[in-house]
């Protein structure tokens, strides 16, 4: 398992994106909506660790209460499937059973950490060799 992102709530895109690349100096990545979800995401890096954070802004959501910055951790696995096997059997909840996202080529699900925190997994399919 490999650690991938974190994710944050944002209330403005453009602001939080213009905070963590002109202030903190994260790079940007990319940007794009996720019309099923009702949603957008950018991703913003760290140049020297490699470490990303994912802003999500949620349409019409202009207000994020204490408590709800912090959307969800992200992990990538190399077999979805089995991972998930594995830690149902250890009693971890499983909030979204694997689904791909439009034009998306691997599968991610969700689980709950004990306190409520979501994860995601996400699988990727493996480069062509």
């Amino acid at each position: 398992m490999r650690f991938i992102h974190t994710s944050i709530t944002v209330r403005d895109m453009d602001e939080s994106l213009a905070f963590y690349t002109g202030i903190l100096g994260l790079e940007f990545e990319r940007r794009r909506p996720i019309p099923e979800n009702h949603a957008e995401i950018a991703f913003v890096r760290d140049p020297l660790s490699d470490a990303r954070v994912e802003l999500t802004y949620w349409e019409g959501k202009n207000t994020v209460e204490p408590g709800e910055q912090l959307d969800h951790l992200a992990f990538q696995v190399p077999d979805l499937d089995a991972f998930l096997a594995r830690v149902r059997t250890a009693g971890v909840r499983v909030a979204k059973e694997p689904y791909r996202l439009q034009g998306g080529s691997g599968r991610i699900a969700f689980i709950l950490d004990p306190n409520d925190v979501w994860i995601e997994l996400i699988e990727r399919p493996a480069p062509p060799s």
